[in-house]
């Protein structure tokens, strides 16, 4: 995608290489009917509009996110964040890894590649169906 590959290509090399390891390892673990896409500024990994257009804002549901900030790198896991159970798995299974676990609401930041479980990170990116993860924001819009 033209707007991804422009976006990586202002970044420095070390940060464009963790990047798309991240990226790939995003890509590899992907459930089917998500997307990748460059919104919100980022790299995303979105529901598309053409396949759930009911959305509060009119903008794709976002599993994911995946960004260079001005002094790390972030991961952003929204999808965890809708599922309780998830999180607190992730949050687990990271802390184990002996990696310095450095969150925010929704995201996970990082200096080096060497710093993020990419593993982990994988495997939580599979956890989520589309279906899952649609009903998922549905009944927190019932709320």
């Amino acid at each position: 995608m033209q707007a991804i590959d422009e976006y990586l290509s202002k970044l420095s090399d070390e940060r464009k290489q963790t990047l798309s390891s991240v990226r790939k390892a995003i890509q590899e673990n992907l459930p089917k009917g998500f997307e990748e896409s460059f919104d919100f500024g980022m790299v995303s990994y979105v529901v598309p509009l053409a396949r759930y257009p009911k959305t509060y804002n009119k903008k794709p549901l976002m599993l994911a996110a995946l960004a260079a900030q001005k002094s790390h790198c972030a991961v952003y896991l929204t999808g965890l964040y809708t599922d309780p159970g998830l999180r607190e798995w992730f949050e687990a299974a990271y802390k184990a890894t002996g990696k310095r676990f450095d969150v925010g609401k929704s995201c996970v930041r990082f200096q080096t590649l060497e710093d993020l479980p990419l593993e982990l990170l994988g495997e939580a990116i599979g956890k989520l169906s589309f279906e899952r993860f649609i009903g998922l924001y549905e009944q927190s819009r019932k709320k």
